[in-house]
């Protein structure tokens, strides 16, 4: 009888691939999230508010984004992945906003550093704290949205 496997966790599964000899330019067996079925960007910017103005939100979390700049599918699908299990938001194609506490925040950032240590690329992974006054004070450049609307901006003036 079979002794039945356990789940490998992110940076093991990622050392499977490794020592069966990985390349990134490698197919992946598997359909990729269709990135442009992302919410439309007035829903974004409404999660993003919604995120940072949550009246339940935890003390002691730290708001941070993460970036990356990954050339093979295969290592971007998989990333992707972690950060949506991780608790992450997507807000855009190579964007994730997080509000987590700061040793979940230690631990993504050490697992991500695994991550890029494994195999040759010119990746690059920004992750990048930020406070809620920074949040509430982006300005969309590009598709019109009325984002002081969104943001329930106080600087309107009536006349």
């Amino acid at each position: 009888m079979r002794k039945p496997k356990t789940a490998l966790d992110y940076k093991e599964r990622l050392l499977v691939m490794k020592n069966a000899t990985f390349t990134p330019e490698q197919k992946i067996n598997r359909e990729i999230a269709d990135i442009d079925k992302l919410p439309t960007l007035e829903q974004r910017v409404k999660k993003i508010i919604g995120i940072v103005n949550d009246k339940q939100r935890k003390i002691g979390n730290m708001l941070f984004f993460v970036m990356y700049d990954i050339e093979s599918n295969k290592v971007r699908y998989n990333v992707v992945k972690y950060l949506q299990k991780q608790g992450c938001t997507r807000i855009q194609k190579s964007i994730f906003l997080a509000d987590l506490d700061s040793e979940k925040y230690r631990e993504i950032r050490s697992d991500l550093t695994e991550i890029q240590s494994l195999y040759e690329n010119h990746d690059s992974i920004i992750i990048c704290p930020v406070s809620t006054e920074q949040i509430n004070a982006m300005k969309v450049i590009g598709q019109e949205i009325a984002i002081d609307v969104i943001t329930h901006s106080k600087n309107t003036l009536f006349f």
